[in-house]
C-alpha cells in the first residue's frame, strides 16, 4: 500500500461519501493498521478513511490516554441516539489550523458496525466516544465539523486556511520546505 497522506480542507475529496466495505480482507486489515499509525502519529483520537483519500467506510478511534485500546469500525451506522445533545469541543486533523469549536452532538448513541473479524457488533457510546464516533461518521458522509458552524465562523476558518496555504506555497517556492 502506498504512503497515505492526510488530506486538508478545502480538498474536495473530503466531501466524498465513502462506499461500504463488502469484503473484510487483508487489504482492509492493512488499511486499518496504517490508519492507526497515522492517527497515533498525530496524537489524535480518531481518523476516517476519507481523511487519507480512501473512499471506504472505515474509522479508527482511540480515546485512551495511553493510546492502547483502538476501536476499528467498518461500515459504522448510528442506529439509536439519545434525544439530548450537548456541546462537544472539537478540532479536526483535516483542518490545517489548530481551531476548536463547540458543536452540538448527541451525548449517547448506539451504533452497529463490523469489526476486523467480520463480526457484526453493536456498541453503545456516550460522552467523548460518542462525539468522536459521530465526528468520524460525518467524515464518511462528506461532512466536516466546520459545516455545523455559523457562516461567519466558517468564513473565518476558510480565510485563515487560505492564508496558511499561501504561506506554505511561499515557503516551498523559497525552498524552505519540500
Amino acid at each position: 500500500m502506498s504512503i497515505m497522506k492526510l488530506l486538508y480542507f478545502p480538498n474536495k475529496k473530503l466531501r466524498n461519501i465513502a462506499k461500504s466495505i463488502k469484503n473484510i480482507n487483508n487489504k482492509i486489515k492493512l488499511l486499518a493498521s496504517n490508519m492507526l499509525k497515522i492517527m497515533y502519529s498525530y496524537n489524535a483520537i480518531g481518523l476516517a478513511a476519507t481523511q487519507i483519500g480512501i473512499n471506504k467506510r472505515i474509522i479508527v478511534i482511540d480515546i485512551t490516554i495511553k493510546k492502547n485500546n483502538p476501536l476499528i469500525l467498518i461500515n459504522p451506522e448510528i442506529i439509536k441516539f439519545d434525544k439530548s445533545k450537548i456541546d462537544s469541543k472539537e478540532g479536526c486533523l483535516s483542518i490545517p489550523i489548530k481551531q476548536q469549536y463547540f458543536i452540538l452532538r448527541y451525548n449517547k448513541i448506539t451504533i452497529k458496525a463490523q469489526n476486523l473479524m467480520n463480526k457484526n457488533i453493536e456498541l453503545e457510546a456516550n460522552n467523548l466516544l460518542s462525539f468522536c464516533i459521530q465526528h468520524e461518521i460525518d467524515h464518511l458522509n462528506g461532512i466536516l465539523f466546520i459545516d455545523y458552524l455559523s457562516n461567519l465562523k466558517y468564513q473565518r476558518i476558510y480565510d485563515k486556511i487560505n492564508k496558511f496555504n499561501q504561506k506554505i506555497i511561499f515557503l516551498k517556492k523559497q525552498n524552505y520546505i519540500k
